[in-house]
């Protein structure tokens, strides 16, 4: 069993700056970083430029929005280390893909296994939803509820929880 590093905060509280730097703790030079962002307008196609070059070019970027553990799966067997970036919007690409609530919590087990049996150390990164108000809708509820469950199960399999706030990591876990 390889490490399992899970990265929680809100927005602009530096998770993925934490995730990165931990991820490159990790010896090996096989670096995979897996984004789940679909790029659909010119700032957010800035964000993921940006952290292309924060990244540099030592990682190997895989972009899948949906199939997630899959790629986890694929890639840990011939990767020194997994960076997921992240959890927050593969749930936000399974809801506009159409997909039930029901059918989402059972991918959640599916993820939570691939990263147990990821044969390299597995970093990933998350909002945390569950400080806010309550949405006045129902699908930013649902959206709310399928983070929180995503966030525990991982938080729950992860060796360590690192909450972010304004730039500081808290580990928690």
């Amino acid at each position: 069993m390889s490490e399992i590093v899970f990265v929680i905060g809100g927005c602009r509280s530096g998770k993925s700056r934490h995730a990165l730097e931990t991820a490159r703790r990790f010896s090996g030079d096989k670096k995979v970083f897996i984004a789940t962002c679909i790029p659909n307008d010119d700032e957010m196609k800035q964000r993921v430029d940006n952290h292309q070059k924060e990244r540099g070019g030592a990682w190997k970027t895989v972009e899948t929005p949906i199939l997630l553990p899959e790629v986890i799966a694929e890639n840990s067997r011939m990767s020194d280390t997994i960076l997921v970036d992240c959890l927050t919007l593969w749930i936000n690409n399974l809801l506009m893909e159409e997909e039930t609530p029901e059918g989402i919590e059972l991918k959640i087990p599916r993820l939570t296994a691939a990263i147990e049996k990821a044969k390299c150390p597995v970093v990933l990164v998350s909002n945390e939803v569950g400080a806010g108000i309550v949405p006045d809708n129902n699908l930013a509820r649902m959206f709310r509820d399928l983070v929180g469950s995503v966030n525990q199960a991982v938080a729950d399999c992860a060796d360590k929880v690192v909450w972010m706030v304004a730039g500081i990591p808290i580990t928690i876990k």
